[in-house]
């Protein structure tokens, strides 16, 4: 063996500390390019397809059921990254991907497909994203948090309440009475 100075190891030691390290770096997430958020959403889909790729291969599952979970998730990962893509944002709504059979788990009142429009909003619950053909169609909705519900329910009241008030001339504001009946003495 070669005997080598102190500082000689000291050297050798830092080598060998940094070089893996140096090694690590170099090797990028696949989805580095999104901020902790989106990373997050997406190794969320990355798990559930996990989940669903464990289940079929116990055959728990019967392979329509995996096709479509497998592409809802797809899907789903399609949408998200388009979203962000687009937007710049770090952050993902909570996502809903169905198909048209599918509706009615989500909407007691399901719209009719031919009237989707990208951003509409139904039932102040969910406003629509789009449709993605990933095995099959899945049409996407954003789930709005509370304080959007809140404000498009104050809107649509407020809408109402100056069409009630425009035909009458009275604003919804004003207390309305009742004449008082003369009675005769």
């Amino acid at each position: 063996m070669c005997k080598l100075s102190g500082s000689a190891r000291f050297i050798l030691s830092i080598v060998i500390l940094i070089l893996p390290s140096g090694f690590a770096s170099g090797q990028r997430p696949a989805d580095s390019e999104f901020g902790p958020v989106v990373t997050a959403y997406l190794g969320y889909l990355n798990n559930e397809q996990e989940v669903v790729d464990d289940r079929a291969s116990r055959k728990e599952i019967t392979a329509a059921y995996y096709r479509r979970n497998s592409n809802r998730i797809h899907a789903l990962r399609q949408m998200a990254t388009r979203l962000v893509r687009q937007s710049g944002n770090d952050y993902v709504p909570e996502l809903e991907a169905v198909t048209a059979d599918e509706f009615r788990t989500i909407f007691e009142h399901p719209p009719q497909l031919a009237g989707l429009r990208p951003t509409e909003v139904f039932a102040n619950k969910f406003r629509f994203l789009g449709a993605v053909h990933s095995g099959e169609t899945f049409y996407l909705f954003a789930r709005l948090d509370p304080y959007e519900q809140a404000e498009l329910i104050q809107r649509s009241l407020r809408s109402a309440a100056s069409i009630g008030g425009a035909s009458n001339g009275q604003n919804m504001s004003e207390t309305s009475t009742r004449a008082r009946r003369a009675v005769p003495k």
